[in-house]
């Protein structure tokens, strides 16, 4: 166990909001808990170090340690509306396992008000079984993994018996795997049914992850006898971006869907006539439930607080210590509503930092773990610790890819002093929420006054949060976006705004947002692009908000058109540098450069040791790069490890752009005017702001970024 963790129900606010924090603690006794202004999250001793600043609040102070739990795992829960079931009831459904072999896994299950299991009809690797009290009727049929069959069990309480079946939906396999099976029924066991007071699907107790379903289920119902009329029932395929199933029949009380399981899954039914669910939802009736699953970790609320009316929008975290223990929540917290309190605005990509959230990657080892000791960073690791659920850059125990992710859980890699690696060619190691520290610590530095908004409260409220804005700025790794937030930058900058991208692989995926939950984002992996897995045939549309996934390349609006440049390259995280281009010395251009006479710029770097590094950039002006771009710099002498992603391929020896592939690798920094005096400065690398801090904040990189945030700043403001 973790022995001091928390999390808040939001991630961002404004003054006067109020934030809930949850907090387990293993240690007894009390914890402390405080507000910090988060200066700088790197933990390398060679960098500006985890800085903070203490906050006066009205919450400071001790509060009673406690341990929380959290209990992963998808199903869905409905009462049963009315009297008791009647003497002789079936129970059935349609399920396509993902593992089959694993121990006993719950499809339906009736629940008295306790909790307790009454009966269940339940697939294992005996295949289905039924289990009524003391009973346990099985057909010793091996299911296979991802093959649809139809599952029926009756139980006779007249008659005392029991009787099993499973059957392939679409005919005979290669091996025989229908079966049947028929036992005698306990009288207790037949007269406990009464109590039964709800209906789970998907699990045996909701308690226990062990005995919760892995794959898909469909059409689950309760029929009268042995498959009269129906007494309840629930159609997946209806509200399809709902957590509630509406209920079916006397007995059928609306589901409610529990740890967010993936819904808009082809059927049984599903002959890939259409690949939109929207277009035919009758082929879109299952559900796909994994056993670890997660939408909220469900703790109890410690402490809660409002924002304080005075705080300054800047980037903020609730610190809790207990003995050598310590955790940090990040918040964001927003200017007040209609208020800008700086002339730059730098949007926070939680939607990215929650997508990665709890990453567990393959290079986590004693590396890690050494550096993590030596520098006093955040010493846990998803790697080591799966129990809040894993990020949508990792597999499902069933060997799915994770499209759900949430921000009402603890997330390791959203925490100041986090380092993703651990390799010493890696510097700092830092991604996502860490590495943009370097930004804001280098603002900091420069005196340059900045707010924060995050992409979730521009995908609410869209460009006209921005509109007033001298200059907007992203962070390093804006990865991830919803078609609102893409909107709303694409406004800005048409509208008279000054954007500033400092990063690279930016504007790359499509999500959605779950229309009755916050903090739950859904991502389909649909054709093309750099995919950690690939979503299954037919089921690339979102089911929160029924667009179509992928990257927004696939979409028709690749990241050239919005910012000039779009991902190019991927390798191990390291770095090289850039070398200034003619663009740099044109007129609209060169002030950009005052101050700088080197050719060769960020050949340094806390991150990767390099400003151009780890994911790049590059102009096309087939997707879209304007004929007016003026390109600055161009990284050169790329690692061997940088390689084209997949859509930059065509065949293994040609490319998409038929451009040898060498000419490709590398990242351009690039500037260009849009019409109605708006104006784009763009990066094209994921380490350039670990350039920043090198040498205390007096370095070419540096100056760089100077000159063109004081530049953009002296000009008019956006309009709305």
């Amino acid at each position: 166990m973790i022995p001091l963790i928390g999390y808040a129900d939001r991630l961002s606010g404004r003054p006067g909001d109020n934030v809930a924090v949850k907090v387990s603690s293993e240690l007894g006794g009390t914890y402390h808990a405080e507000l910090v202004r988060v200066i700088s999250g790197d933990p390398n001793p060679a960098g500006p170090g985890v800085r903070t600043e203490h906050v006066v609040t009205d919450f400071e102070g001790d509060y009673l340690a406690r341990p929380q739990r959290t209990c992963l795992g998808s199903h869905m829960v409905a009462a049963l509306k009315a009297g008791p079931l009647p003497p002789s009831f079936t129970l059935s459904a349609i399920v396509w396992p993902t593992t089959p072999d694993k121990g006993r896994q719950g499809v339906i299950s009736l629940i008295d008000r306790d909790g307790d299991c009454l009966a269940a009809l339940t697939v294992g690797p005996s295949g289905v079984a039924l289990v009524v009290g003391e009973t346990t009727t099985q057909v010793n049929v091996s299911l296979l993994p991802r093959t649809w069959y139809r599952l029926h069990a009756t139980v006779d309480r007249n008659a005392g018996r029991v009787t099993l079946t499973q059957e392939p939906v679409h005919g005979p396999n290669a091996v025989d795997d229908s079966g049947f099976a028929e036992a005698q029924l306990h009288p207790d066991a037949a007269k406990r049914i009464d109590r039964a007071a709800s209906v789970l699907v998907a699990a045996i107790t909701v308690e226990e992850n062990a005995t919760h379903f892995n794959g898909k289920i469909e059409a689950p119902v309760i029929a009268a006898g042995d498959g009269g009329d129906v007494l309840a029932a629930w159609d997946f395929s209806r509200d399809m971006s709902s957590l509630t199933v509406s209920g079916d029949g006397p007995l059928g009380g609306d589901g409610g869907l529990v740890g967010a399981p993936v819904r808009a899954m082809t059927g049984s039914n599903w002959d890939a006539s259409q690949m939109c669910w929207h277009h035919a939802p009758d082929q879109y009736g299952a559900i796909h439930f994994h056993d670890d699953d997660i939408a909220d970790a469900g703790w109890q609320t410690d402490f809660e607080f409002d924002i304080p009316k005075g705080l300054r929008s800047g980037v903020y975290a609730v610190k809790l210590t207990q003995e050598t223990h310590w955790d940090m929540i990040p918040l964001f917290v927003c200017p007040p509503e209609r208020t800008r309190t700086a002339d730059l605005c730098v949007v926070v990509p939680t939607f990215t930092y929650v997508i990665y959230a709890n990453q567990a990657r393959a290079e986590f080892g004693p590396e890690w773990k050494a550096r993590a000791a030596e520098w006093q960073a955040y010493p846990h690791n998803a790697a080591e610790h799966p129990q809040f659920g894993l990020s949508t850059y990792n597999d499902h125990t069933d060997g799915s890819g994770i499209c759900h992710t949430t921000w009402h859980r603890p997330i390791f890699n959203l925490r100041p002093g986090y380092h993703a690696f651990g390799n010493e060619a890696s510097g700092s190691g830092l991604r996502h929420f860490p590495a943009d520290t370097h930004l804001f610590a280098w603002l900091t530095a420069k005196d340059i006054p900045f707010d924060i908004v995050t992409d979730w409260e521009l995908h609410h409220e869209g460009a006209d949060l921005l509109a007033g804005y001298a200059a907007v700025s992203t962070c390093s790794h804006p990865e991830y976006h919803t078609t609102e937030t893409l909107n709303a930058f694409r406004s800005y900058r048409n509208n008279g705004g000054n954007l500033a991208y400092l990063g690279g692989n930016g504007f790359y995926w499509r999500v959605a947002l779950h229309p009755e939950m916050d903090g739950l984002i859904e991502i389909r992996r649909a054709e093309g692009g750099l995919r950690a897995w690939a979503s299954e045939p037919g089921e690339y549309y979102h089911a929160f908000n029924r667009e179509y996934g992928g990257t927004w390349r696939r979409n028709a609006r690749p990241p050239q058109q919005l910012v000039g440049i779009g991902y190019t390259v991927q390798g191990d995280f390291e770095g090289t540098h850039y070398r200034r281009q003619e663009g740099s010395h044109h007129p609209d251009t060169a002030w950009i450069f005052d101050g700088i006479d080197d050719e060769v710029i960020g050949d340094f770097g806390l991150c990767g040791g390099g400003a151009a590094g780890y994911e790049l950039d590059r102009v096309d002006s087939r997707l879209g790069t304007p004929p007016n771009v003026h390109i600055l710099a161009t990284s050169e002498d790329p690692p061997d490890s940088f390689q084209l992603p997949p859509e930059e391929w065509l065949t293994h020896v040609k490319t998409w752009s038929h451009a040898p592939a060498e000419q490709l690798i590398r990242a351009d920094m690039v500037y260009f005017d849009v019409p109605g005096g708006g104006a784009v400065f763009s990066t094209g690398s994921i380490t350039f702001c670990g350039a920043l801090p090198v040498n205390d904040f007096d370095n070419n990189v540096s100056r760089l970024l100077e000159n063109v945030f004081r530049g953009f700043l002296k000009r008019q403001p956006a309009s709305t």
